[in-house]
C-alpha cells in the first residue's frame, strides 16, 4: 500500500484528529514483531524496555523485555485509512478502545514520566502485583527524576518504591527512590 496511505484524510470527523499516545495490545511476545513492522511506515511507536534475567537452555542471561507485556504505544492522528494500517499488522490483537473513532489515549504526562525513568537508567521493577489507585501520590524533588510523580508504597528511614501507573493499561512500576527527596503532590 502507498505511504500516502496513512495520512489524515480531510473528511473524516475532527475528534481522531489530533495526534494521541494509543495503546496496541498484541499477542503475547509479538511487541516487537508489531513495532517492526508499523515503524517502517512512519508510525510513532513506543516500546519500553527493561533488562530482565531469562534462562534458556540452561542457561542464565540477561536480554530486554517490554515493561508491558503485550503493549506498545502508538502516537498518531488516527484516521480510518491509518487505523485499518494499523490493524494489518500481524501480532496485533486490537488497538485499545471503542472503535476506530473514539480510541483510549494515555496521557502525554504519563508516557512522558516513563520516558524519563527510562533515560535515568534507574533500576526498574515491574509492579504487576496490584494496580494501585489509592496511598500517598509523591513527587521527586531533585535529581534525574525531578518532578516525576507517582504513589509511594514501602519506605524505609532513606529509602522508597515510588510506583507509577498507566491507568489505561491498568498497570504499574516501580523504581526505587530516595525518600529525602519526595515530597508530598
Amino acid at each position: 500500500m502507498p505511504e500516502t496511505a496513512i495520512e489524515p484524510v480531510e473528511s473524516e470527523p475532527l475528534s481522531c484528529a489530533s495526534p494521541g499516545w494509543h495503546v496496541l495490545w498484541t499477542h503475547s511476545h509479538c511487541e516487537q514483531l508489531v513495532h517492526d513492522q508499523l515503524a517502517p511506515k512512519g508510525f510513532k511507536l513506543f516500546l519500553p524496555t527493561i533488562d530482565a534475567w531469562s534462562r534458556r537452555f540452561g542457561i542464565r542471561r540477561l536480554s530486554r523485555a517490554p515493561l508491558f507485556g503485550g503493549y506498545l504505544f502508538l502516537h498518531h492522528a488516527m484516521d480510518k485509512v491509518s487505523y485499518v494500517e494499523v490493524r494489518k499488522a500481524r501480532g496485533l490483537v486490537r488497538v485499545l478502545g471503542e472503535r476506530w473513532d473514539r480510541l483510549d489515549v494515555v496521557p502525554d504526562q504519563t508516557i512522558e514520566a516513563i520516558q524519563r525513568v527510562l533515560r535515568a537508567r534507574v533500576p526498574i521493577l515491574p509492579y504487576a502485583y496490584a494496580y494501585l489507585r489509592e496511598g500517598q501520590r509523591v513527587r521527586i524533588t531533585r535529581g534525574p527524576l525531578a518532578d516525576v510523580e507517582g504513589i509511594l508504597v514501602r519506605s524505609k528511614p532513606n529509602k522508597g518504591l515510588l510506583v507509577m501507573s498507566v491507568d489505561l493499561l491498568q498497570r504499574s512500576y516501580a523504581v526505587q527512590v530516595d525518600c529525602t527527596l519526595v515530597e508530598a503532590a
